[in-house]
């Protein structure tokens, strides 16, 4: 974790294309459903693993919780 949630939250925030988001430190909770278990939490450093995972889920139907855009074409990152 790079920043604390709270730090994150609040911190200003910018939307990217999910595919240049690898290495920027995330804004949101993300939750596919199913299974319904947080992927990624605020403040965390996106990973290729956790990106991969995501639209893997994604792919195969899942509904995805927590993000401002459910279909992940984009997504908050904090702006610091």
């Amino acid at each position: 974790m790079h920043l604390s949630p709270r730090d994150a939250i609040f911190a200003k925030k910018r939307r990217v294309n999910i595919r240049e988001s690898v290495g920027e430190i995330y804004e949101e909770l993300i939750c596919p459903y199913p299974p319904g278990i947080p992927v990624l939490i605020p403040g965390e450093v996106i990973t290729e693993e956790a990106l991969s995972y995501l639209l893997s889920v994604l792919r195969m139907g899942a509904a995805i919780r927590g993000a401002a855009d459910p279909q992940l074409s984009s997504i908050l990152v904090c702006g610091i």
